[in-house]
């Protein structure tokens, strides 16, 4: 199978057996988004949909949280992996937002990279989920997937070459779902120690599995 032949089969597999794909992660708009985004680097969006409701009823917005200092917002976020530098990577992100921004939060990649604790993994996730734009999130569910299954070459070392021979082989409308795909489907079935083999769908056109029997 080449590699255009995988993604075609790997693209009608998704499209037929997990039609709706979307983020795990709980919010009510963008601003929420990005705050769960950021608590959620190296976390269970479970964890971290079990602590953002207490931060959202406090600080509902971007001014608001600005307005917060470490030691109130500490408490609402010491569950969280690296408490202490997203407790201040969310306020300093809220400033920025509200001085550079008018409160609003940036719906574009670059204006979003510019604020504290936003990388290009938290970017491309806002863009896409928000606004559907046709960014790829490149997770380490997404990197190891993509290159497991064969979609993406071994010799690819960084989350951004995975991200950019993703969005040049997958249709542009379905990029922003195709996230959601390779997330779940390492979530769920290819797990980094143990992936659930028996179960997966894609067996016939994964590289990885032929070296397991």
């Amino acid at each position: 199978m080449t590699r255009k032949e995988r993604y075609v089969f790997v693209i009608d597999y998704f499209e037929k057996n997990m039609p709706v794909a979307e983020t795990e992660l709980e919010f009510e708009d963008p601003y929420e988004l990005l705050v769960a985004t950021i608590l959620s680097a190296q976390c269970t969006d479970k964890r971290v949909n079990m602590t953002t409701p207490a931060i959202f009823k406090k600080y509902p917005d971007a001014k608001a949280l600005s307005k917060a200092t470490f030691d109130e917002l500490f408490p609402l976020i010491k569950s969280i992996s690296y408490p202490n530098n997203k407790t201040k990577h969310l306020i300093a992100m809220a400033q920025k937002v509200v001085s550079e921004f008018a409160g609003r939060i940036p719906m574009t990649v670059n204006e979003l990279i510019q604020l504290p604790g936003v990388g290009r993994k938290t970017a491309n996730v806002v863009t896409s989920v928000i606004d559907r734009q046709p960014n790829m999130a490149v997770d380490t569910h997404v990197f190891r997937v993509s290159k497991r299954i064969g979609l993406v070459a071994q010799t690819a070392k960084t989350p951004f070459e995975v991200e950019k021979a993703l969005v040049k082989n997958i249709p542009v409308e379905l990029i922003h779902k195709a996230h959601h795909w390779l997330i779940l489907h390492g979530r769920y079935i290819c797990l980094a120690r143990k992936p659930k083999c028996e179960e997966c769908g894609l067996k016939k056109g994964c590289k990885y599995f032929p070296h397991l029997q």
